[in-house]
Order: C-alpha cells, then structure tokens, then sequence
C-alpha cells in the first residue's frame, strides 16, 4: 500500500515552502504553479491547508481516463503515464481535490507521484506540517486529517 501524505493544518505557517520545494524537484524551476501541492488559505478562519493528492483507492481521476494513462501501480500510488495521456484534461476536472494540473509551457497533464518515496514537499515543510505515513498504521489520523480537508473545502 502506498504511503500517504498526511497534513496537520495547526502547523501550517504558509510559508508556501512545500510548493517550491515539489515544483523544483518536479520541474527544476521554483514556480508554485508547477507544484503538486497547493496551499490553500483562508484568512477568515485564519488556517491554511496545503492540499495535494491523496492517492485515493477508487481514483476519479482514473476512472474518466480515456486512455488509462492514469492508474494505481503496485505501491498504490496512482501514478500518470504521459506517452499514454491524450491531454484531454478530464482527469483535471475529475480530481475533487484539484491536484491534477496541466502545464500550458509543457502542454502536459501533471500530479503526486510522491516522488517515488520521498515526498519533496513533507522533506522540506519547516514546521512539520505535511509528514508521510503508511495508511495501514495511522488510519484515525488519516481520516482525520481529510476530514478536515473536507469540511474545510466544501465551506469554502
């Protein structure tokens, strides 16, 4: 099973270092528009919350890929191959979360592939913000945290 990236938003500083941190190690470019993550900010409620893919077991992504250039691989990593991809964009509009882009200077499809282990954005998070975990071990604190994500989205 894959590990999954877990967000603590009380750690939050929005310091947006997760951002550049994936779009470098993505794209060797600090440009949070390439990012794989994004750090949502509501100052009413005075949290911010980086969001990025939660690598989910029935994918939506996925299941409206014409082609299957969206798939979970054998670490349960929902995983995008590009020579397969058309660059419909219907994976974009798919993700509940938002966490698939489209690159208009590459003019590809681009999400989480948590970096093949070593997530770039929970590395480099100051604070601790974003930690990666094996579902299997911490499920309370993974439906916790997108719990939160959740109900933080959905009034938004």
């Amino acid at each position: 099973m894959a590990q999954q990236l877990v967000v603590d938003p009380k750690k939050c500083k929005a310091c947006r270092t997760c951002e550049l941190a994936c779009s470098f190690g993505h794209h060797d470019e600090f440009n949070p528009r390439l990012a794989c993550v994004t750090v949502f900010n509501f100052e009413e409620d005075a949290i911010t919350v980086p969001v990025m893919c939660m690598q989910c077991e029935e994918p939506a992504c996925a299941a409206v890929c014409p082609t299957g250039a969206l798939s979970i691989n054998a670490d349960g990593v929902v995983s995008h191959n590009a020579d397969k991809c058309l660059v419909c964009k219907l994976c974009v509009s798919a993700c509940p979360l938002g966490n698939i882009s489209f690159s208009p200077a590459t003019k590809k499809v681009f999400k989480c592939d948590l970096c093949e282990g070593d997530p770039m954005c929970a590395k480099f998070c100051p604070t601790g913000a974003i930690s990666v975990m094996d579902p299997a071990t911490a499920p309370a604190k993974k439906k916790e945290a997108a719990d939160k994500i959740k109900s933080t989205v959905e009034e938004a």
